[in-house]
């Protein structure tokens, strides 16, 4: 497998465990990209950009983008910590306080960081929505403003897979007047010079590659490490729990490679992004990037990687650990350490950063395997990234 890119001195073990990726993961087609204190020190990228493809006519090259899955969610995130940064929007105010009809259902003292930390209690849908519903900002907002909770707002945790999308996008269009798609592109990936998307625009699709379908959580799945009473297979596997019910709020599920989804603007699940815009949104986050901007005051950024949801998760029946909006390190979702804050995309993509060492990270892959929140070829890599750091 030839590998493209380049290493900074020191950074040869991430080379190595990204080629191993290829031969001895199944790897298809990646990318992984890191910066240290600001400053790129790997870009490396391999294989083919679309995923069945039956030979190399379609490499992979730089600047080619995927589709990231959840991964999304750590961007969407900084939307609402950015604007409560500048004063625009009250992290503890009631979410009806933006948004009056989500009072509905007994939802009347959610409050927004709720929404961040997967404390919201609607992590499912009644009556699931199809795709082109989903795609429909208005329609995905009247679902969750209407959704009795699960359990009291608040009180509990447990991952909102789907409807993140709709309860993160219908507040910032309250509060902005804009989509969050197209707040991302004008206040974050423009800015910083990263290339990710949500809400894929038409003049950039042809750098998104394909990928494939995801595989349902195997019996031993990466990540959730910490093995609960019932496996997250078993749970995946009933209809009526609400694993299988939050992960089914888009159902049938979505063509992932279909043109209209992609244009979509889901900010729970379908960011398109290459691996440089991730790992350069995270840098972003806890420095200044290139000399340039930073988004994240060191105040933001404290409060982002605050863990503020811990212990069992009642949709990914494991102990999972979060602060607002953002994967925390722990057993479910190793990432460098114990300061690194940042979200995986179901089936391998993974962006972080841990402001401790002055890394971010960003990995894309076509190739999507049953891992959930830790991949094996992501956590090799994140593996050599510490290595590196020894």
């Amino acid at each position: 497998m030839d590998v493209n890119g380049a290493v900074a001195e020191g950074f040869e073990p991430v080379r190595q465990a990204f080629a191993a990726n290829f031969t001895d993961r199944g790897e298809r087609g990646a990318a992984v990209a890191v910066y240290r204190d600001g400053h790129k020190v790997v870009d490396l990228w391999a294989g083919t950009r679309d995923v069945d493809a039956a030979d190399d006519s379609a490499p992979w090259e730089r600047g080619t983008a995927q589709i990231v899955r959840s991964a999304t969610k750590g961007v969407a995130a900084a939307v609402l910590l950015l604007l409560h940064q500048r004063g625009e929007l009250d992290l503890d105010a009631p979410v009806g306080a933006y948004w009056p009809e989500y009072k509905a259902a007994g939802k009347e003292h959610t409050r927004v960081w709720h929404l961040l930390a997967h404390r919201a209690g609607v992590p499912v849908l009644d009556r699931p929505l199809t795709a082109a519903e989903a795609a429909d900002p208005e329609r995905g907002a009247e679902a969750v403003a209407a959704q009795a909770p699960v359990w009291e707002p608040g009180t509990d945790h447990g991952y909102h897979a789907q409807t993140y999308s709709w309860l993160t996008g219908e507040l910032v269009r309250r509060v902005t007047g804009r989509s969050i798609g197209t707040w991302i592109a004008e206040e974050i990936a423009g800015p910083v010079g990263a290339d990710l998307w949500v809400g894929l625009p038409a003049d950039e699709a042809h750098r998104a590659g394909r990928v494939g379908p995801v595989e349902a959580p195997a019996a031993r799945t990466g990540g959730l490490r910490i093995r609960p009473k019932r496996s997250l297979a078993e749970a995946y596997g009933d209809p009526a729990s609400l694993t299988r019910r939050a992960f089914a709020a888009i159902s049938p599920g979505p063509d992932e490679n279909d043109a209209a989804y992609r244009a979509a603007v889901l900010p729970a699940s379908n960011g398109i992004a290459t691996a440089d815009g991730l790992a350069r949104f995270y840098a972003s986050l806890i420095g200044e990037v290139d000399g340039g901007v930073r988004l994240f005051t060191p105040e933001t950024a404290a409060r982002a990687r605050a863990e503020v949801s811990a212990g069992p998760d009642r949709v990914l029946v494991a102990s999972t650990r979060f602060g607002l909006g953002y994967m925390l390190h722990g057993g479910a979702s190793p990432l460098l350490g114990p300061g690194s804050f940042g979200h995986p995309g179901r089936g391998g993509a993974l962006g972080f950063a841990d402001p401790d060492s002055g890394v971010a990270f960003g990995y894309v892959t076509n190739g999507f395997r049953s891992s959930v929140t830790a991949d094996p070829r992501a956590q090799a890599l994140v593996r050599a990234v510490r290595a590196s750091l020894a």
